[in-house]
């Protein structure tokens, strides 16, 4: 997307197109961009106002900004496995915007996959099985104590701070409506997702990993590679994205927002009314 200037504040009516653009598209990258950590978060305010993002340490006098940085001798990055962002809240964010202010010269990329389609082309059979579960999220094996990211901290420079409270639950449909379009997505992810809910842990993982598996199939996804100055923003209700650790030796600098969400709701069958 491009004729847009994010250092300046954007009218109603171009906030709706951006809008209209991410409903449409899912994704979309403004290259060229000349922003301001106030600029960033102004148009966060405008696509629905700021959230946080727990267990990940903001930038000062900044609590809804975290830096996502990788210095030229880390091992591992931040993001780095396929996932829908903070799936683990009662509310998880509508839109995630991340900006750009240093890319490695090679990699880096990030890949988003169409959770839209993901759902579409499972057979029927399946879809109709997946309609009628849920499924139990938590942030605990990523950000707990004791937690992967608090065994591996030392190697990377995105300032994690693992907590028990990640060990919190929260149940949501494992396919969902999206509130803007009406249109069915599967909301199941391999970081967050723990099992699905009344069954158990070693019920759930044969279910579970076909899904993971199929739903960031490379026929769903799209792929950005970064440059100084593009700004990418994304749908969390209808995508999963992952971020490229193929850049040992450069360094990779980004900030990011997140905007306010509601409660994921679940998608109804054909035919079948919307509770009231």
């Amino acid at each position: 997307m491009t004729g847009v200037d994010l250092s300046k504040p954007l009218q109603a009516e171009d906030v709706a197109k951006l809008r209209r653009a991410l409903l449409d598209h899912l994704v979309v990258a403004l290259p060229d961009q000349n922003m301001s950590l106030d600029d960033l978060e102004r148009l966060t305010d405008a696509l629905g106002g700021r959230d946080v993002t727990p267990f990940v340490k903001p930038l000062p006098d900044r609590p809804h900004v975290i830096r996502i940085l990788k210095e030229p001798a880390d091992k591992l990055n931040f993001a780095n496995a396929w996932h829908t962002d903070l799936s683990y809240l009662p509310e998880p964010p509508s839109f995630t915007l991340l900006y750009c202010l240093e890319a490695p010269p090679v990699g880096g990329d990030t890949i988003w996959a169409n959770q839209y389609m993901a759902f579409e082309t499972l057979s029927a059979g399946l879809q109709e099985n997946l309609l009628g579960l849920r499924a139990v999220h938590s942030a605990g094996s990523a950000y707990g104590t004791g937690g992967y990211l608090d065994g591996v901290k030392h190697l990377m420079s995105t300032p994690i701070e693992p907590s028990k409270d990640a060990y919190r639950e929260q149940i949501h449909p494992a396919v969902i409506a999206h509130p803007e379009t009406g249109r069915s997505a599967l909301y199941l992810n391999s970081v967050y997702t723990a099992r699905i809910a009344g069954w158990t842990h070693q019920e759930s993982q044969g279910l579970l990993q076909h899904i993971y598996r199929h739903a960031v199939n490379e026929n769903f996804t799209w792929r950005l590679r970064w440059a100084k100055g593009t700004l990418a923003i994304w749908d969390n209700r209808s995508t999963q994205h992952f971020a490229m650790n193929d850049y040992h030796g450069y360094r990779r600098e980004m900030v990011r927002t997140s905007v306010k969400g509601a409660r994921p709701e679940r998608a109804i069958r054909i035919g079948e009314a919307r509770p009231h």
